[in-house]
């Protein structure tokens, strides 16, 4: 894996449910307390740390004395509220036992979907980490509504991993690592040490949701690699209940599942591929293709074939190649209908069509993100 030094280094710790709570819904605080020595003693030998926690659902399910999550959005907002509280509360505690401050941040998808509320996000964490104190992130579930949810922590984690630069982000789960198949159902499955590309059949490998109490599994830390890695940040999936783990992966030793991180995208690109939802879509010819992925060009109307959903100018739309897979993304000059009208034509012949040229290009290269490997970003 390399060994990471621990003076000067940024590093995002993400917990999950089965974590910081029991089965029984109520707080681990013998799993709290592991985590929290941990990350006390990073931040003390010089490391910059955001923790990304989960549990508020689960300890509002453990203190109101419900059985299981509940399934209306008031109710489960009632329960994030309760628990938010109490989670806080104990890392409170649990933090200043080691004399590290700690800040509560609760983040929606609209808080980086708006490109000022991003930045504001950005420079806030940014300079709490300056200032010695260990941010506690978590989705605001009180008032998010499903439009505006990351929908686990995973992702999460990695969104603000990209949104802080940081170097590394370490995903704590009650598994060891990615496994060549469900170790809990298969003896011969093997931990996979490391992990260069995302690829189809690794996907594969991730099984379904996780515990009745937390919202990821596998599939949703793969999703998060592939932020993160294209953010220019390294993950590792190790098991929390290692009562070193944090200090093991800085140190550089082999635990868990290590995935690379890859060129760092520019924070506008960063912002553009993994935090604005596309409002539509935009399907190209192989040409139009070849020529964003090969030669690093902006896309023109000629190469367009279909516009699809309802989307303005300026907002995100995906690019899709003709086989129908998504591979990139980009603020466009057009609106649909307008797109619609000018798809398949020529630069000269925009003007004729709308009456006057607002743009040569539908996407401009700068405003432009390719979301696979080899692609040249």
């Amino acid at each position: 894996m390399g060994e990471v030094a621990l003076g000067g280094r940024r590093l995002v710790v993400k917990v999950g449910t089965s974590t910081v709570t029991h089965p029984t819904g109520k707080l681990n605080l013998g799993g709290l307390e592991r985590v929290v020595r941990q990350v006390a003693d990073a931040a003390n030998a010089g490391c910059e740390v955001a923790l990304v926690s989960s549990g508020a659902v689960g300890a509002g399910l453990g203190r109101l004395g419900w059985p299981r999550r509940p399934a209306t959005i008031p109710e489960k907002q009632a329960v994030a509220a309760v628990g938010q509280s109490l989670l806080m509360q104990i890392y409170e505690k649990l933090f200043g036992e080691y004399g590290i401050t700690i800040a509560q941040v609760l983040l929606t998808r609209e808080d980086v979907a708006d490109r000022r509320r991003y930045l504001n996000a950005r420079t806030t964490l940014l300079t709490l980490l300056s200032y010695g104190v260990v941010p506690i992130i978590n989705e605001n579930d009180t008032v998010a509504v499903d439009e505006l949810k990351f929908g686990d922590n995973d992702t999460l984690s990695a969104l603000v991993a990209g949104l802080i630069s940081a170097d590394l982000l370490l995903i704590l789960s009650d598994i060891d690592g990615l496994y060549t198949a469900d170790p809990r159902q298969d003896p011969e499955a093997r931990l996979i040490p490391r992990v260069e590309e995302i690829t189809p059949e690794v996907e594969a490998l991730a099984g379904g949701a996780g515990t009745e109490r937390g919202t990821g599994g596998m599939a949703t830390k793969l999703a998060a690699a592939k932020i993160a890695t294209s953010c220019g940040v390294s993950m590792v999936i190790a098991n929390a209940a290692r009562s070193s783990v944090v200090q093991e992966v800085l140190s550089g030793k082999e635990v868990g599942t290590y995935f690379p991180a890859r060129e760092r995208l520019v924070s506008r690109k960063r912002w553009i591929a993994f935090n604005v939802p596309p409002a539509g879509q935009v399907v190209v010819d192989d040409g139009a293709r070849r020529a964003l992925t090969e030669r690093g060009k902006s896309l023109l109307p000629s190469g367009v074939v279909k516009v699809a959903g309802e989307f303005e100018a300026g907002d995100a739309v995906a690019i899709l190649g003709p086989d129908g897979v998504e591979f990139a993304r980009g603020l466009t000059n057009y609106g649909a209908a307008d797109l619609d009208r000018l798809k398949g034509l020529h630069t000269p012949e925009i003007a004729e069509v709308l009456g006057e040229r607002f743009y040569e290009e539908v996407v401009h290269r700068d405003n432009l993100v390719l979301l696979t490997r080899g692609g040249g970003e």
